[in-house]
């Protein structure tokens, strides 16, 4: 978690240079969705097939030994990459034509920015995909530091490339893109070497074990392709609506993204090796007992993040983007955005949980099929909100489709796998839904009515501090039982070792 954590700082940092140097304006608008471009056909290629890598990679271990998974995980490499090259020239080809489904909106010089940011982009997937792999390789092997840490050297290319963008022509934004994600692969490297992987340049489409997965990752592509159709969907809403749209909606998604990388994505990334270690050996109690853990600690920290930044969401924006060209236009679009992105957080959280654990059960199918039905809620309010509430309409269509998602995920894998104490995550979530309650109610009140004269940052500093301990102090007063680890984890560290 310190890691990630220290990832997504720079993936902020990274972001907040965006809109210092160029706001939110049809430039960064054509940046942005470029990535998005690539981002989505990197998922369709990559997501269902890391996904699924993992179990798979247990299975054949647990049943034929290691030497066998290892050729399992080279096979797949290359044919990745086959697949990769074919949709890069299909990309290549249609470059124009995916720019504008992603961005109806978009005309003139931003269109044409943005189908050359697209295809100079299109090189990174090559290695996105190959990083994907070896991440999912290396956490099998318990090391999940290095992987953690990849967006860190990838987030300071970046960086570095919006700042020479701006003394050199704006190319370097779509070249820095590319760079970083070859130098996001290379950084794996010694880490690959110490767990005696070999790359063997075979190439098998018939194998069983490929065909085998083919079947599994099927319906997660399918999951993963509805996704990419709201997030398209989404943009080309945003375009439509106001220039500068798709930007403010990004960076507000991108600090939701934030907490839920820091706080969700860091526990589930070490539960999905264990949890489809449990279900190849059937270990029933501690698989259920694992997965409510996650659920209830999740909650304990989620919840009041999201409360927290709802209440704070205009002088979080204006601290950390409200610099450089990002004017009180762009400020008050990204607040919206970000505000009603907050509604979502816990119904983000679960999914992500939930989802792994159909995945360890190879059942794809449940996930996909409650994606689907959330993605057609998600566009439908979409439309209809983003014509009342404009770019807000967007982000609340997306909380309230996760938040439906999550829920129908937990009623199927209850009929799935029985009782696996959902009792004790509700009593945890109405605990920590007070908490938060009365923390948001004294944050709002130091903001807004006591601490008004103050700096932005010490400000933002103090509140944070008197909420956190206020809700420390209740959750603690509660007995929620997680607390109860919490505290006694801190005391062991405190706590002088005795020799």
């Amino acid at each position: 978690m310190v890691i990630t954590i220290l990832s997504k700082v720079t993936g902020f940092l990274r972001d907040i240079t965006l809109s210092y140097f160029y706001g939110a304006t049809s430039t960064s608008d054509a940046y942005i969705i470029s990535i998005t471009i690539t981002s989505v056909l990197f998922s369709l290629i990559i997501s269902g097939i890391s996904t699924a890598y993992i179990p798979m990679f247990k299975r054949i271990e647990h049943s034929e030994g290691q030497r066998s998974a290892t050729y399992f995980t080279n096979n797949l490499i290359n044919i990745v990459l086959i697949v990769t090259t074919a949709v890069i020239v299909i990309g290549l080809l249609f470059s124009d034509v995916l720019v504008k489904l992603f961005a109806l909106g978009f005309d003139g010089e931003t269109l044409r920015i943005a189908v050359l940011f697209t295809r100079i982009g299109l090189v990174g997937i090559y290695f996105t995909s190959v990083t994907q792999i070896f991440s999912g390789y290396l956490q099998l092997y318990g090391k999940f530091t290095v992987p953690a840490m990849v967006g860190l050297p990838f987030n300071f290319i970046i960086i570095i490339s919006i700042i020479v963008s701006t003394q050199t022509n704006i190319i370097a934004l779509a070249i820095g893109s590319v760079l970083a994600a070859f130098i996001q692969l290379i950084f794996l490297f010694p880490s690959l070497k110490k767990t005696n992987y070999r790359y063997v340049p075979i190439v098998q489409f018939n194998d069983e074990k490929i065909k085998k997965m083919a079947v599994i990752v099927f319906p997660i592509m399918i999951g993963i392709s509805i996704d990419q159709i709201n997030l398209m969907v989404d943009k080309t809403l945003a375009s439509t609506l106001v220039e500068g749209g798709v930007s403010a909606l990004t960076y507000a998604s991108r600090l939701n993204d934030f907490v839920q990388g820091i706080f969700v994505l860091s526990f589930v990334t070490v539960m999905f090796p264990l949890i489809s270690k449990m279900a190849v050996q059937k270990n029933k109690e501690d698989f259920k007992q694992s997965i409510s853990e996650v659920i209830s600690v999740v909650i304990l920290i989620v919840v009041p993040a999201s409360v927290g930044i709802m209440i704070l969401a205009e002088p979080i924006i204006r601290l950390l983007f409200g610099h450089g060209h990002f004017d009180e236009r762009a400020i008050e679009m990204t607040t919206h955005a970000l505000f009603f992105y907050s509604i979502g957080m816990i119904g983000y959280g679960i999914r992500e949980i939930l989802n792994r654990t159909f995945y360890s059960l190879q059942d794809t199918k449940t996930p996909m099929y409650n994606a689907s039905m959330a993605v057609i809620l998600n566009i439908i309010l979409s439309i209809i909100l983003s014509y009342f509430m404009g770019i807000s309409g967007i982000a609340l269509a997306t909380s309230i489709s996760a938040l439906f998602c999550s829920t129908l995920l937990v009623i199927k894998l209850r009929k799935k796998i029985g009782a696996f104490g959902l009792k004790g995550n509700f009593i945890t979530f109405m605990k920590v839904t007070f908490a938060s309650s009365v923390m948001g109610g004294g944050v709002y009140i130091f903001n807004n009515y006591i601490l008004t004269d103050w700096n932005v940052f010490l400000k933002m500093s103090v509140v944070i501090l008197i909420g956190s301990s206020i809700y420390f102090l209740l959750i603690t007063l509660l007995k929620v039982k997680e607390s109860k680890l919490l505290v006694n984890f801190l005391v062991d560290k405190i706590r002088p070792k005795q020799t």
